[in-house]
């Protein structure tokens, strides 16, 4: 019975802990605008009038305001009414995608911008690093405006506490 009593206790302390460092993390970037232009390098471009669409390939590295994202291939797709930044709908990047803002850092195997709701969906191992904690499943939902965010398949977090200097 006293066993059963400890465990109960850790697992209520463990779980204040978690809920009050979930509680603590805020995804994307204090004071994002997403009406910033869209800059996007590469190695090449492959435009494609047809389907209103450009392929940039080769070290891609896409920023937008305190944004980052870095991947071998990125899929931009225009609106066809030019709203957006700078026409831009949507980002499609593949290839090692990282993805970085101000205070955390989001790695995986695609990624799937819209420019439009503000929205980063990655999915493939991803890992999203704060700090000393991290939080790993298959697919992530950023909204950038909110800070809002969903982890999904088999998620795994770790919390390090922060050590102070006495």
């Amino acid at each position: 019975m006293t066993l059963r009593i400890a465990l109960i206790f850790v697992l209520t302390i463990l779980a204040h802990a978690a809920s009050s460092q979930i509680a603590g993390i805020k995804l994307g970037s204090a004071g994002f605008d997403r009406t910033q232009p869209v800059e996007v390098t590469a190695d090449a471009l492959f435009l494609d009038q047809e389907s209103g669409s450009a392929t940039f390939d080769g070290n891609v590295l896409v920023v937008q305001d305190s944004l980052r994202l870095s991947a071998s291939r990125v899929l931009v797709e225009y609106n066809d009414d030019g709203t957006g930044a700078n026409g831009i709908a949507r980002l499609l990047a593949s290839g090692g995608v990282t993805f970085v803002t101000n205070d955390e850092a989001v790695e995986a195997s695609e990624a799937a911008y819209s420019v439009e709701n503000a929205e980063v969906r990655f999915s493939g191992e991803v890992l999203l690093t704060q700090g000393p904690n991290s939080i790993s499943g298959d697919k992530l939902t950023i909204n950038l405006e909110t800070g809002s965010g969903r982890m999904e398949g088999r998620v795994r977090t770790i919390f390090n506490p922060q050590v102070t200097n006495q």
